[in-house]
């Protein structure tokens, strides 16, 4: 019914981290059969940001399985078989209520200040009334019969649990009119005939545990464990917005944050691990995880501090060699999507350079594309800048010139900026009449083409001596 956001990636997270701890297999199903709700590509989507996330399912509508089909709108016949088991069984019934009698039912319950729920008036209804009632060719559902007297279960994150839905909930629905059987009936099937052995769900599944429990002991299964997640809050508090449109991954992976950040943060805010700590790659988390330590406190995420999360696995990123050479071909790409109009010249887009920058540029940034903002631009577009421009700053710009460029092909080893700003401190003292903060102006207007930015010796530095020198020859000679 939508596509994958920060709380559904959580969940999906923890389940796969537990699945690899326990050498076991990490599922994913499809469940679409509120046909009303059901958003065109949602299902392709959330299993492409999955794939993203790099937290792919071992079994999933696109990838197969031995217990397919996986997706809950193939698996009909399956369900209504199920609900012929319990109807035979006298667990469930038919339930020929209108839609406009429920619609009363619900209304009265609130003017009166109650909980809506439905009366199990069909509960009631003879062997040769529902016959009668078919005969006339009434629409009908299928009904569970919830029964009082339930057992406990132990849930593995809130313990020991029991929830008397009979006393607070009329016989819910399991089987619809269209065919399609509610989210308890196909749960409770699919988790038997897939062999699920441990489901990890949000919170708000919690109360509906006991009926789930009902239903697998009206057909004699054994059910899997269950552990309910706390809810995944804003750092306020309130719970996160679809509505924003600021949760979903899409918008994380079109914004250029690295996968890694995102579960990083996700798991930071939450607990299950031995401890905090920024920076922890998937295997750390499978190797820290243990579904004991989650506590049922509401975990409180606070974006706020995504990018200094991205900025930290940007580092591990940038210092691997071969994901080093994805984030080139990135860069390359961004640079050419932002400045491709401005005629870029096509040796800062060569390897080598790129890579130099994002080597000096290294914990500096939280986002790639940082690199193509305005401050960076000097780095992408040649600056034009002609002679006369420069000597309105300072008539000694030859003079300038020709000290930068000696100091240039002396100092073509490695570059600091402290030693820059030292060796820069030293040129200007050679110089008759320019203030240093004129021949920094200088220098700037003739590498940059701009007034504002880094520091000259930043922008030397990362520029590199050869990029610098021809930079400066040809402002001089224009």
């Amino acid at each position: 019914t939508g596509f994958l956001h920060l709380g559904g990636l959580r969940t999906a997270l923890y389940n796969y981290i537990f699945a690899k701890k326990h050498q076991g297999t990490f599922i994913l199903r499809v469940e679409d059969t509120d046909q009303n709700r059901v958003v065109p590509g949602a299902a392709e989507g959330i299993e492409d940001m999955l794939d993203w996330a790099g937290i792919p399912p071992d079994e999933s509508p696109r990838r197969g399985g031995s217990f397919g089909p996986y997706q809950q709108s193939h698996r009909l016949d399956l369900y209504r078989s199920a609900s012929d088991v319990l109807l035979e069984r006298g667990a469930a019934y038919r339930c020929f209520c209108t839609p406009q009698r429920l619609e009363l039912l619900k209304k009265e319950a609130l003017r009166s200040q109650q909980t809506p729920r439905y009366d199990n008036r069909c509960r009631h209804l003879t062997h040769t009334e529902v016959s009668e009632k078919l005969s006339q060719g009434l629409d009908w559902v299928v009904r569970f019969r919830l029964e009082k007297g339930v057992e406990p279960f132990e849930d593995m994150v809130y313990g020991w649990n029991k929830h008397e839905v009979a006393d607070v909930e009329g016989d819910p629905v399991i089987l619809k009119g269209d065919g399609f059987p509610t989210y308890h009936l196909a749960n409770v099937v699919d988790d038997h005939y897939m062999g699920i052995s441990h489901v990890l769900r949000g919170t708000e599944w919690l109360t509906s545990t006991s009926k789930h429990l009902l239903l697998y002991k009206a057909f004699g299964w054994d059910p899997p464990q269950f552990g309910h997640l706390p809810l995944l809050l804003n750092k306020d508090g309130v719970k996160l917005s679809k509505r924003q449109g600021d949760i979903f991954l899409e918008r994380f992976a079109q914004d250029g944050y690295l996968p890694e950040a995102l579960l990083d943060i996700i798991t930071n805010c939450g607990s299950g691990f031995t401890e905090k700590q920024m920076g922890r790659t998937l295997e750390e988390l499978i190797s820290q995880f243990e579904i004991g330590r989650i506590t049922t406190h509401s975990a409180l995420l606070d974006l706020e501090k995504l990018p200094e999360f991205n900025r930290v696995h940007l580092i591990r990123h940038i210092e691997n060699e071969g994901l080093r050479q994805k984030l080139i071909r990135d860069v390359q790409l961004l640079v050419e999507h932002v400045y491709g109009d401005q005629q870029v010249d096509q040796e800062v887009l060569e390897k080598e350079y790129v890579e130099r920058v994002l080597l000096l540029r290294k914990g500096h940034i939280s986002l790639l594309k940082n690199l193509v903002s305005t401050d960076y631009s000097y780095l992408w577009v040649r600056p034009s800048v002609s002679r006369e421009q420069l000597q309105t700053i300072s008539a000694e710009v030859d003079e300038i010139g020709k000290l930068v460029l000696g100091l240039m092909t002396r100092q073509a080893a490695v570059l600091t900026v402290e030693e820059l700003n030292k060796d820069l401190r030293s040129l200007q003292k050679q110089i008759k009449e320019t203030k240093y903060s004129s021949m920094m102006k200088v220098l700037r207007l003739a590498l940059s083409g701009q007034q504002h930015g880094p520091s000259v010796a930043e922008m030397m530095v990362t520029l590199g001596p050869k990029e610098v020198c021809g930079r400066i020859r040809k402002a001089l000679s224009s």
